[in-house]
């Protein structure tokens, strides 16, 4: 099995780390950046995994967890995705989810998901195939037109009621009332502390509960479901690639690895290098322009 431990899926929390682990993984790549080796190696793959992060999405203007986007308001991004911050103050972790989902209803798809949008349609018309697993919580993949997507983080566009888990897509603008013109990132705004009964409520006959977005926050446990159906994808792939993503969230910071620890080559495209990068090939930052690195088994 890929996995040498069932539980760093199907157990694995959303964490936050730059931790790079030292070991076994660290041999299994000889570093090259030739890129028509590489365009061989694509040539000839049948079914190909492409991993994306926040760097996919950054590019349609969706803010990240990190840099310039670190805070909203005094409070770090971080703090307000998690679950102890969504029972101690709903209103506020909902007004910086509102304004995040205001922002996504703006945004349209960047060159990236284009580009692999088409890759995937071009690729089936081959009889190969592609999957998509990626940690954005947008729905641009989608709108680019992407058809194989597993969200291993949820969905902002969705909402899952917290006393009786009913989830639906929801892209009501304002989501409720009580939000209408609420969630400005300024650091001199104050928090609207809305009453709870006034927040997103379920639809759900009888039930009224209190909704939530339906996204993994930091320290929650992953979807099991979801989390099966990338092992069998990290299974079979015969190429990943690794798109715009950071490789410091877990578990997903270990997918390419996981791959490329079973002699499948693995490509990163980013900007600048990652905590990742030295599974892979040797460091080279792009600046603002994307460089693509591949390894060979």
């Amino acid at each position: 099995m890929l996995l040498q431990s069932r539980a760093v899926f199907a157990l694995g929390l959303r964490m936050c780390s730059s931790h790079v682990i030292k070991g076994p993984l660290m041999d299994t790549a000889r570093p090259s950046s030739d890129m028509s080796e590489f365009r061989k190696t694509f040539s000839k793959a049948k079914h190909i995994v492409i991993i994306t992060g926040a760097g996919v999405s950054a590019e349609s203007g969706v803010p990240t967890f990190r840099g310039e986007n670190e805070k909203w308001r005094k409070w770090q991004s971080q703090d307000l995705a998690t679950p102890e911050a969504f029972s101690r103050t709903p209103s506020r972790v909902w007004e910086f989810y509102h304004y995040r989902r205001e922002l996504l209803l703006n945004k349209k798809p960047s060159a990236a998901h284009l580009a692999i949008a088409e890759c995937e349609a071009r690729l089936k018309k081959q009889g190969r195939s592609v999957v998509i697993i990626t940690q954005c919580t947008d729905d641009l993949h989608r709108q680019a037109g992407s058809k194989h997507i597993l969200r291993i983080h949820g969905s902002l566009m969705e909402t899952r009621c917290v006393s009786c888990g009913h989830v639906t897509v929801n892209k009501r603008s304002p989501i409720c009332a009580a939000l209408k013109g609420k969630g400005a990132p300024g650091p001199d705004v104050a928090d609207a502390q809305i009453p709870v009964d006034k927040l997103p409520r379920c639809d759900e006959s009888d039930c009224h509960g209190l909704l939530r977005p339906n996204v993994v926050f930091f320290g929650e446990t992953l979807d099991s479901h979801i989390l099966t159906k990338v092992e069998k994808e990290m299974e079979i792939c015969d190429l990943c690639l690794v798109v715009g993503a950071s490789s410091i969230v877990y578990p997903a910071a270990m997918f390419g690895p996981r791959v490329a620890s079973r002699g499948v080559p693995v490509a990163e495209f980013n900007t600048t290098a990652t905590p990742k990068t030295e599974y892979f090939t040797k460091s080279k930052p792009g600046g603002r322009e994307v460089t693509a690195h591949r390894v060979s088994p």
